[in-house]
């Protein structure tokens, strides 16, 4: 299975990209991680939030692997505990079918990518910085997987 990390937003700070990237390449192929940005749309004084917003859903749309199971990162979503995540990957990967993870930028996700969605994801109900998602998605998915096989990087 491979799991795509969809996410509005480029040109992260390079700590953002450091943490994403030693997170992923600590995943095996079997659930291996791959991040595609896709590129924010405009903000500002005089800008349609409601179209840049669908706009930025329309790109996050196309960049779904065909068949994948969509899973929307949304504040208002169901949190999970780090085991419940590992419940979850496990299930995902029996599936046999690839994942795609969404996340939005500053000003969330758009009304088709929550649509498309078949689970809604919180990692918390605090307002976490988009950037920052990515770390944590990315460690705590390998932290999932590390559960599942009984390596010694998750010591609850």
């Amino acid at each position: 299975m491979n799991i795509h990390l969809i996410a509005v937003g480029g040109k992260m700070p390079d700590w953002v990209q450091k943490g994403y990237e030693e997170y992923a390449k600590r995943l095996p192929a079997e659930c291996a991680l791959c991040l595609t940005e896709i590129s924010a749309g405009r903000r500002g004084k005089n800008a349609d939030l409601a179209r840049t917003l669908n706009d930025e859903a329309q790109r996050m749309l196309a960049a779904i692997p065909k068949a994948a199971i969509v899973v929307a990162l949304e504040v208002d979503g169901r949190a999970w505990s780090t085991e419940r995540l590992a419940n979850q990957l496990q299930d995902w990967m029996n599936a046999g079918q690839d994942l795609a993870l969404l996340i939005g930028g500053p000003d969330g996700l758009g009304d088709a990518a929550r649509a498309k969605a078949v689970q809604c994801w919180s990692l918390s109900p605090l307002t976490l910085p988009h950037p920052l998602v990515r770390v944590i998605v990315a460690e705590q998915l390998y932290r999932a997987w590390s559960i599942l096989r009984r390596h010694p990087y998750h010591r609850a």
